[in-house]
C-alpha cells in the first residue's frame, strides 16, 4: 500500500485545489473519466456554447417583428459540435497532460480509475485499463467525485437506446424529434437547444409547471411561454418505454388520461446524484445525507482528515460553488489551526433556456412559509426602454425585501441578461446593501438592460 499525504479523488474543482504551496507534500489525484469534471465536460461550458449557438439560430425567426426579414437557413449540426468539442477536449487533455508531466508536478502521481474506501483513508483504485489495483493510504483526502445522470427504474428503458446530458451533445446526427423527460434546468436548456436546431421537442413534466422549484411567478411565466413553443404535457408521469421503427415510444400516466409520446431520440433529464455510493464511502467512516456526503462549514466530513466539495457534498450542484468549497479546503489544509467556512448563504444560479431565468436568495412561497415579513417589487421588460428595443413582451425583474431594513431577501429575474441583470443584486445582498441605497445610491446606465432592475427596487413599497 502506497501512502500520501494527500489524495484528490476527482478532477474537477478539486484539481484546482493544487498550486506550488503542496510541492513538498507527495500528494495523488484519482479520476476515473475526463479530467476537469462535470462542468467542462458535460456541463456548464459545453451547454452554454451550444445555448448561444441556439440564441443566434432563433435571431431570424424573431427578427420580422423589428421589420427585419431574415430565415434561418439550416444549422450545421455536425460543424457546430465539432467546434465545441474541438475547443473543451483539448483543454481536458491539456489538464491531463499537466498533472502527468510537467515538472511543476513531480510530486504529483495520477491513478485514472475507479476509487473507493477499503478502510479509514484507505483507497483502493480500479485502473481503467484493466491493470491490477492500487492500494493507497493518506493522511488527508479530499473527495471532489462529483455526480452523474438520474437514470429512473422505468420498465423497459433498459431494452431502447435513449440519451443523457452526458451523451446527447456528441450525436452523430441531429434527430428529427426528441421527448425529454424532465422538465427542470438541465430539461429547459436542452429543450431550447434542440427546438432551434429544428427538433420537434416533446417535454414531460411531473407537475403543473416547468422549473417548478423557482419563485411561482417564474415558473408560472416560463410554462405558459414553452408551452407555446414545445409539445409540454404537464402533470405527467413516464410508466414505461419500448423501441419502435423510427426511435422511441413513451407511455405516460396524466391527468387526462393514458397518453403516448413518440419520438426519434428519447433524453433523460431529471437531474444528477452524487457519486458517493460509488466511492463506499461508508467503509471510510464518512456519513451521507440523502445520498450526498456530509460536511460541515468548514467542508470537512465525518470522518478525520477527509473533506469533501462540490455535487458529491452540495445540494446545490452548481460550479460556482465547488469552486468556492475548494478554496475553502485548500485554505483549511494549508491553514488546519485557522479554517475558514464555507459561504452558502447568497448562492445565485441561472438556467439558459429560452428566456433566460436568474435567481438569487428565497422565494416568495419560501418566505410565506417560512413566516417572514416581506414586500414585493416588480418591473417588466416592456416597461424600461432597453425592453422597448428588444420589443420584450414576457420578461420582468422581481424583488422581495424586509419592509423594516430594505435589504433584499430574494431576487428572481426572466429575460434576455437575466444572469447578468441579477448580479447587482447579488453584490448588494452579500454586502449588507438595502433596497433604497442600492437603487439611489449609484449610477445605472441609461438605457441599458439592469434598468429593469432598479425600477424593480423603486417600486418596492419601503
Amino acid at each position: 500500500m502506497e501512502h500520501f499525504d494527500l489524495v484528490i479523488v476527482g478532477t474537477g474543482s478539486g484539481n484546482s485545489i493544487l498550486d506550488q504551496r503542496f510541492a513538498d507534500m507527495k500528494v495523488a489525484i484519482v479520476e476515473k473519466g475526463t479530467f476537469g469534471g462535470t462542468c467542462l465536460n458535460v456541463g456548464c461550458i459545453p451547454t452554454k456554447m451550444f445555448v448561444h449557438t441556439a440564441d443566434v439560430a432563433t435571431y431570424a425567426a424573431n427578427s420580422e417583428r423589428l421589420g427585419v426579414d431574415a430565415e434561418l437557413a439550416g444549422v450545421r449540426w455536425a460543424d457546430v459540435r465539432d467546434r465545441i468539442f474541438g475547443r473543451i477536449d483539448p483543454i481536458a487533455e491539456g489538464g491531463r497532460t499537466y498533472r502527468i508531466e510537467h515538472p511543476d508536478n513531480a510530486n504529483v502521481t495520477v491513478f485514472e480509475g475507479v476509487a473507493h474506501f477499503t478502510g479509514e483513508r484507505k483507497l483502493e483504485v480500479i485502473p481503467n485499463d484493466g491493470s491490477a489495483p492500487h492500494q493507497l493510504s493518506a493522511d488527508r483526502i479530499v473527495l471532489a467525485a462529483g455526480s452523474r445522470p438520474i437514470i429512473p427504474d422505468l420498465p423497459g428503458l433498459d431494452q431502447v437506446e435513449y440519451h443523457t446530458s452526458d451523451t446527447v451533445m456528441r450525436l452523430d446526427k441531429l434527430p428529427e424529434s426528441a421527448v425529454i423527460l424532465g422538465s427542470g434546468t438541465i430539461a429547459a436548456e436542452f429543450a431550447h437547444v434542440l427546438s432551434s436546431f429544428g427538433v420537434k421537442v416533446t417535454m414531460i413534466a411531473r407537475t403543473k409547471h416547468i422549473l417548478r422549484d423557482h419563485d411561482s411567478a417564474i415558473s408560472e411565466r416560463i410554462t405558459d411561454i414553452a408551452t407555446r413553443k414545445w409539445d409540454v404535457r404537464l402533470e405527467s408521469h413516464a410508466t414505461a418505454v419500448r423501441t419502435t421503427e423510427s426511435g422511441v415510444a413513451l407511455e405516460l400516466s396524466t391527468a387526462r388520461g393514458p397518453e403516448t409520446v413518440e419520438a426519434e431520440l428519447l433524453l433523460i433529464a431529471i437531474g444528477r446524484k452524487p457519486n458517493a455510493d460509488l466511492l463506499n464511502v461508508e467503509a471510510g467512516g464518512i456519513r451521507t445525507v440523502d445520498g450526498r456526503v456530509w460536511v460541515d462549514q468548514y467542508q470537512r466530513t465525518s470522518a478525520e482528515g477527509v473533506y469533501a466539495l462540490g455535487d458529491l457534498s452540495s445540494p446545490d450542484q452548481l460550479k460556482h460553488v465547488a469552486n468556492h468549497e475548494a478554496r475553502v479546503v485548500q485554505h483549511n489544509l494549508l491553514h488546519p489551526d485557522d479554517p475558514v467556512a464555507a459561504n452558502h448563504e447568497y448562492i445565485p444560479q441561472a438556467v439558459f433556456t429560452s428566456p433566460q431565468i436568474a435567481t438569487v436568495g428565497r422565494t416568495e412561497e419560501q418566505l410565506r412559509a417560512q413566516g417572514v415579513p416581506y414586500v414585493v417589487g416588480t418591473q417588466n421588460y416592456s416597461d424600461v426602454a432597453y425592453g422597448w428595443a428588444m420589443e420584450d413582451t414576457t420578461g420582468f425583474a422581481k424583488v422581495l425585501a424586509d419592509p423594516e431594513t430594505g435589504l433584499l431577501l430574494g431576487v428572481h429575474v426572466i429575460g434576455p441578461q437575466a444572469p447578468t441583470v441579477i448580479q447587482p443584486a447579488i453584490q448588494a445582498m452579500s454586502f449588507g446593501l438595502d433596497a433604497k441605497r442600492m437603487a439611489r445610491g449609484q449610477y445605472w446606465i441609461h438605457p441599458a438592460m439592469p434598468e429593469v432592475l432598479e425600477n424593480a427596487l423603486l417600486n418596492l413599497p419601503l
